[in-house]
């Protein structure tokens, strides 16, 4: 992982608005927090394998064109150089059993997108402290209420 004193996100998420949203959410939170953003699980999997610095974490959206979120785990979690780095599940979807499949095959943390770009600032701030707090010590569904 990148060590300094910025927090290190990559996304990947192929919706440009939904891009923007998170941009704009994490930027509230006025922190020291650095965002890479990947149209696709592909153009993330070429970048975490090319460069030696590694994000804090990694948001990966389910639906996705070239590599899908689930793909991209399980190719995350293939890789030893890439276990210390937290996943988190970005996504609309929320059903219970297949994001318990996720937490087994290697997702850390499962954000379910919120309604609201309050609600979204809320969630992200719990997660990245989450992740901060308890780096890769089981799992957990951010929950929020809207």
């Amino acid at each position: 992982m990148i060590k300094d004193d910025v927090f290190h996100i990559y996304m990947a998420e192929d919706d440009m608005e939904d891009q923007q949203i998170f941009r704009d959410a994490i930027a509230s939170l006025q922190e020291n927090i650095n965002i890479t953003m990947f149209s696709n699980g592909l153009d993330l999997l070429n970048e975490l394998q090319t460069k030696t610095l590694k994000p804090n974490v990694i948001f990966l959206d389910l639906f996705m064109p070239r590599l899908n979120g689930e793909e991209s785990l399980t190719e995350i979690r293939k890789s030893t150089a890439l276990d210390d780095i937290p996943v988190v599940i970005f996504s609309n979807l929320y059903d219970i059993d297949r994001i318990s499949n996720l937490f087994q095959n290697g997702a850390n943390r499962y954000l379910h997108k919120p309604n609201s770009f309050k609600t979204l600032t809320f969630a992200l701030k719990r997660t990245i402290e989450s992740i901060k707090n308890n780096t890769l010590g089981g799992t957990a569904i951010i929950n929020y209420v809207e």
